[in-house]
């Protein structure tokens, strides 16, 4: 791996502008793109999940897109794993990366900011499956919010999956007395930029309402009722209000208003997580081509 050239990290709430400004400066720069999104990993998806169209990843080449089956189940690990191999590659062809997207602990995992648990634990694993059928998400939800506010904040309290899995890692750290010898940027010597996309908040609404009218319109519908709710990605931002309109529980017009509620929700939770993440600055996207200047090989 070149351990003299650094890595950009491009972050930000949904709507931000992250793929559209990341394709131009690795256009620019001559670089790579790595994603960052844990639900734009998942094949079958890319209306919901705002993937990269394939004209844009016809333009740069882009990793860690489109490439899961939706019922198969990643973690924060595996991805850091997966995208340090990746950024390993492209530095091998002479290129710089760039990592993109709005999973903030992917993020924090790949850049080595946290400690993730050592190992599976049977026993915590089967005391969650017990209390997340006795109790609510809710429940559930405040939980983790009093053993992990961080964690908690990037969690919407109805997302039972999530939160049962942050509460694995919470509880299973104490018990298992180690962490993992996790892969990272960090790790490996490279100098890491990490910036988060700074847009109006007027500007971020319409840009959110724009998009729930133009996912409609693609077939957001469509590709809910194909996927289906068993799916590990059905929980993603727009899937399940999709399929609640599907079941007759909501007009089309009450679909959009809570489609455009529920994605606000999303990106506010976004913007709390990249408050407290190490070590990142906030920048205007007409910003990031200077600052990226000051990391090592992109002079």
């Amino acid at each position: 791996m070149d351990e003299g050239r650094g890595v950009l990290i491009v972050a930000g709430p949904t709507c931000s502008g992250k793929t559209a400004l990341a394709i131009e400066l690795a256009e620019r720069f001559d670089a790579e793109i790595v994603g960052a999104d844990s639900r734009q990993i998942y094949r079958g998806m890319p209306i919901g999940t705002a993937a990269p169209s394939a004209e844009q990843r016809a333009r740069v080449p882009h990793h860690l897109i489109d490439f899961l089956d939706p019922f198969e189940r990643y973690s924060a690990a595996r991805f850091a794993q997966d995208a340090l191999a990746m950024v390993a590659a492209i530095h091998t062809r002479g290129r710089r990366a760039i990592v993109a997207g709005g999973t903030g602990f992917y993020i924090r995992a790949l850049a080595g900011d946290v400690a993730l648990s050592a190992a599976y634990d049977a026993d915590v694993r089967a005391r969650l499956a017990r209390e997340a059928r006795t109790h609510p998400p809710e429940v559930l939800y405040d939980w983790l919010r009093a053993r992990d506010p961080a964690r908690a904040a990037a969690i919407s309290p109805g997302d039972r999956y999530r939160i049962v899995r942050a509460l694995e890692i919470v509880l299973a750290e104490p018990r298992a007395g180690a962490v993992l010898e996790q892969p990272s940027l960090r790790a490996a010597g490279l100098p890491v930029l990490k910036l988060a996309l700074e847009v109006p908040q007027d500007e971020l609404d319409r840009r959110l309402a724009e998009r729930v009218d133009a996912m409609l319109a693609a077939g957001l519908l469509e590709e809910a009722e194909r996927i289906g709710p068993t799916a590990v990605a059905a929980d993603a931002v727009g899937y399940p209000q999709a399929l609640a309109y599907l079941a007759g529980a909501a007009t089309r017009a009450e679909l959009r208003a809570t489609l455009v509620r529920t994605t606000r929700r999303y990106a506010k939770r976004q913007r709390t997580w990249f408050r407290s993440e190490p070590g990142i600055r906030f920048a205007a996207p007409a910003d990031v081509a200077h600052l990226a200047l000051a990391l090592p090989g992109w002079e």
